[in-house]
């Protein structure tokens, strides 16, 4: 097997400005590198290095900094098109050579993304297992160990990005097939906002419930990928457009935990000690564990199945059904054919029991500000969901299967090994279009699991997201800090805290004239200056502007160095503030001084 290339997008990214790699042999590298894992049943199609001349010759025509994802592989589940490869949905009757890129994939070679192949799947996208693909491609195998499963149906994606076979990967996910491979194969797994993501391109499972999920190597990477990912199609009926506002997660926070006898482990106790130790983190990391009613969610997640939905899976296969029944495997063909069953009756009430259930759920978000569950009970061996593969596969839903119902964003991160050293994970979950939100608390929570990626020796390449997309991140150091008389300023635009931190050693602090309120005034002195506490408060980017136009003379906002050599937006004070205004800096901030007084 050959040395790997790191192939983490910002390192990859520097490889090619710097001159020592190209785009043409990161392909080579990775082509040659995937022929070595044949064993594990990863592809559909693997292109060649001929299929690939297209995009490297479109690549020569630019430079390394002028596309965002310039030269770097993914990998595309096969149900979602790829121009030249073929579509099978893990159906050889179903084979059809689109002549177009789906919308989300073109947008990732627009932006310099170069697709390798297409991956292996639980057909038509029917399974969490990765189990369920026929010959001549066969079960998917976990990247830690191939006698276990690797998760579907996005199977294929996660293992090539767990081998480090592509930098990221596209899946799908209407029950849970982004999250569940995610976990166990030690990936970042992004189930993004439902119509967050053109659908356009893609093989209907349920239409109204589908959408693309992103396999990353870290939160931060995955965060770059949604941004590029997102861009509007107007030709999808199901795209919707992102509303502004969104409340970050960060300092202090409330996080929901189902109540202790609604955990599901299927008896393994490896997998409640790693959920334990992702709730101990999350409150290393600032936040308080609530204790929440879970049976809403697990009511919801029943109908997915039990409900009319399967009816859609029925409608997207039909034909197929219908024509060559035989060409389905047994187990997904008797899934989708319950979609002949109920009538437009059942399908009503069934939708007025999830707006009820949804009605119950989504009160939980006045007590938190995001969930956390395991991403699955457990995890199984190939041979045993052989021998069971209805109930297992339904087990592995408990906590997947209702998102998409109840119209939430999620994430699956890392939680860290089991004794028999696979990897397992936990879910984040908000209200819709909080994906960057938990996309942050993710990139903060991922390094305290593991310092690995995927199956690889590759050291995760982490560090937590600044502010993220429809936030400002701001500095307060007087009247505006937690506690204080102008701090309701903040809170009430939904603003949280980030931080506790000091200036760089290079600042002074007066108290101004005049008053009340008393306000301080940062002044920055490269000469006698010193650090001053401080804090960073994370606001809505549509509430920014009420914000500072509450700031009055000689205060304004502008930036400010911190003591690890960051610049941030902050208060800062015009020179001309200064007059009658009482040098404080020696008493440690602005709390010092009040407690002088």
């Amino acid at each position: 097997m050959t040395t790997t290339i790191k192939l983490d997008i910002p390192a990859l990214l520097q490889a090619y400005r710097n001159g020592d790699l190209t785009p043409a042999a990161v392909v080579s590298h990775v082509l040659e590198r995937a022929a070595g894992y044949s064993d594990r049943n990863i592809w559909i199609h693997l292109a060649s290095l001929e299929e690939l001349e297209p995009y490297l010759e479109r690549l020569s025509q630019s430079e390394p900094g002028d596309l965002p994802l310039y030269g770097i592989p993914f990998a595309v589940k096969d149900n979602i098109d790829v121009a030249g490869m073929p579509t099978t949905a893990a159906c050889e009757a179903f084979r059809y050579q689109p002549e177009c890129h789906a919308f989300v994939v073109e947008a990732l070679v627009n932006a310099g993304a170069i697709p390798i192949g297409k991956t292996n799947l639980d057909q038509f996208a029917t399974g969490l297992v990765g189990t369920r693909s026929p010959e001549p491609w066969g079960a998917c195998r976990n990247s830690f160990d191939p006698d276990y499963i690797s998760g579907g149906s996005s199977s294929g994606s996660a293992v090539a990005t767990a081998l480090g076979l592509v930098s990221f990967a596209l899946g799908t996910d209407t029950a849970g097939s982004g999250r569940v491979p995610a976990a166990f194969n030690n990936l970042v797994g992004l189930k993004p906002t439902l119509g967050r993501l053109s659908v356009r391109g893609v093989v209907p499972a349920c239409q109204s419930l589908d959408c693309v999920s992103i396999f990353a190597r870290s939160a931060e990477q995955a965060q770059t990928l949604l941004s590029i990912a997102s861009a509007n199609d107007s030709a999808d009926p199901w795209q919707r457009p992102q509303p502004i506002g969104r409340r970050p997660i960060a300092g202090e926070f409330l996080f929901g935990v189902p109540l202790e006898h609604q955990l599901d482990f299927d008896g393994n106790n490896g997998a409640r000690a790693l959920f334990a130790r992702s709730v101990a983190q999350l409150e290393r990391l600032g936040g308080k564990p609530v204790e929440v009613d879970f049976q809403p969610f697990l009511d919801a997640a029943k109908l997915l199945y039990e409900g009319p939905w399967v009816a859609e899976r029925y409608l997207a296969t039909s034909p197929l059904i219908q024509d060559q029944p035989d060409a389905l495997l047994p187990v997904t063909r008797n899934i989708i054919s319950q979609g002949t069953r109920g009538s437009a009756r059942d399908a009503f009430a069934a939708r007025y029991r999830l707006q009820s259930l949804k009605k119950q759920a989504d009160r939980v978000w006045e007590q938190v500000d995001v969930m956390v569950t395991p991403s699955t009970p457990t995890i199984y061996t190939r041979a045993q969901v052989n021998a069971d593969p209805v109930s297992l596969n339904s087990r592995l839903g408990t906590y997947t299967n209702f998102m998409n119902l109840l119209d939430y964003s999620a994430v699956a991160v890392p939680s860290g090994l089991l004794d028999n050293g696979l990897p397992l994970g936990c879910t984040l979950f908000a209200p819709a279009f909080q994906d960057e939100v938990l996309l942050a608390l993710a990139s903060r929570l991922h390094p305290l699991a593991t310092d690995t990626v995927g199956a690889l020796t590759d050291l995760l390449d982490s560090a937590a997201l600044e502010a993220t997309e429809g936030t400002i991140d701001v500095l307060v150091c007087g009247a505006h800090l937690s506690g204080l008389p102008l701090n309701h300023q903040l809170t009430e635009r939904n603003a949280v805290l980030v931080e506790t931190t000091e200036t760089a050693s290079a600042y002074r602090m007066y108290r101004l004239a005049g008053g009340p309120p008393l306000r301080p005034g940062l002044i920055r002195d490269d000469n006698t200056g010193t650090a001053i506490p401080v804090e960073i408060w994370r606001v809505p980017a549509d509430r920014f502007g009420s914000f500072v136009a509450g700031i009055p003379a000689p205060l304004g906002i502008g930036k400010v160095e911190l003591a690890d050599g960051r610049w941030v937006t902050g208060f800062i004070c015009e020179p001309v503030g200064l007059e009658g205004a009482e040098d404080i800096t020696q008493l440690g901030g602005w709390r010092g001084f009040l407690a002088s007084r």
